[in-house]
């Protein structure tokens, strides 16, 4: 199968599962570009791909910038250093996803005001509490929600978790926790709070997470295939 193919089969597989959880919201799929060159992302641009994701700071930087094919927006999906903020905001992200500690939600605040912008942002949660793994857990999250919705130059748009990589029913309940947190936080109403994406399940448990309330996918491999890593690593 082809990028094309993929990302065909891919809408198709997802159409098909909210059809059966009788769901019409919208599912936004981002494609996880990590390793993948400028053409490779344009082709899967030119395949349906609207919104892109990429982990790494200097990667997206020596691609991003070069993209021809117009697309809705650029997600920075991994972990940000605090050394690296400028950098990755001068890219105009569409979301940051990976909003993990107060302390790097201030200093996107800071760095944000310097330029007089504004940014939005997902809050991520360590479903898994995995040490391996970076985001507030979820006895912390919703007075760390609290105290990061006071910082004018952040709005912020829902949460993001990764699940375990493992079999992925093993996610599903930390799939089912995150919906329900997700629609707890939606209920406090808080100011400069908008929870509109979920964003979880990738290419080995993005079923699950459809089935537990996902409306944002984060999907690599099912449409560019195994990695290659090499040079942008």
């Amino acid at each position: 199968m082809n990028i094309a193919e993929n990302i065909k089969h891919l809408q198709d597989n997802i159409a098909d599962i909210l059809s059966r959880l009788n769901r019409k919201d919208e599912i936004t799929l981002v494609a996880v570009t990590k390793t993948h060159p400028v053409e490779i992302i344009e082709t899967a641009l030119q395949s349906g791909i609207e919104h892109i994701g990429e982990n790494r700071v200097q990667e997206a930087r020596r691609k991003i910038p070069f993209l021809k094919v117009p697309y809705k927006g650029f997600h920075f999906i991994g972990h940000l250093q605090s050394n690296k903020i400028n950098q990755v905001l001068e890219l105009k992200p569409f979301l940051i996803q990976s909003v993990h500690s107060l302390e790097l939600a201030k200093k996107l605040h800071l760095a944000l005001g310097r330029t007089n912008r504004t940014q939005d942002i997902l809050i991520q949660i360590n479903s898994s509490q995995e040490f391996s793994k970076n985001g507030f857990s979820f006895a912390e999250v919703t007075n760390a929600i609290c105290q990061i919705s006071t910082y004018s130059n952040l709005h912020i748009k829902g949460l993001m978790t990764i699940g375990m990589l493992a079999e992925p029913e093993v996610s599903r309940p930390l799939f089912a926790r995150m919906k329900s947190l997700f629609e707890e936080i939606k209920a406090l109403a808080i100011p400069n709070v908008d929870m509109q994406y979920l964003s979880m399940g990738m290419s080995n448990d993005y079923v699950q997470a459809l089935e537990e309330g996902s409306n944002m996918l984060r999907i690599g491999t099912a449409i560019f295939g195994e990695r290659s890593y090499g040079v942008n690593e």
